[in-house]
């Protein structure tokens, strides 16, 4: 009996010691949030018109895109991948009436400066 407990006691000092190390590395990935699409940069004048301000990641900028087409209910009824531009909108999609929805990310490219 006494061998029993000696080793789940092992295994719960071992289990103990991966909780806390894990619990360390979920800090680690907090530091991440900043890099690459999540990394907050300067925008163009018309992205930060849009936005309401002057830096943003690519995703907040692709998510405040989506919630002002859902707001405004812009999404072409016939064919969902097609978004039907207001004028909100055609100041950062290059004045264009309808873009498809695998457009915007290369549309929203050029308010982005170049990462050398």
């Amino acid at each position: 009996m006494a061998a029993t407990s000696r080793v789940f006691g092992a295994c719960r000092t071992l289990m103990a010691k991966a909780a806390s190390s894990s619990a360390t590395s979920t800090g680690a990935g907090s530091a991440k949030e900043g890099k690459g699409i999540l990394k907050a940069v300067p925008v163009s004048q018309q992205l930060a018109s849009f936005l309401g301000t002057n830096e943003a990641s690519r995703t907040t900028a692709v998510k405040k895109i989506w919630e002002h087409i859902k707001l405004h209910n812009l999404q072409n009824p016939a064919n969902k991948r097609e978004i039907n531009c207001d004028e909100k909108l055609k100041t950062i999609f290059e004045g264009k009436d309808k873009v498809g929805f695998l457009e915007i990310a290369k549309l929203l490219s050029r308010h982005f400066p170049k990462s050398g």
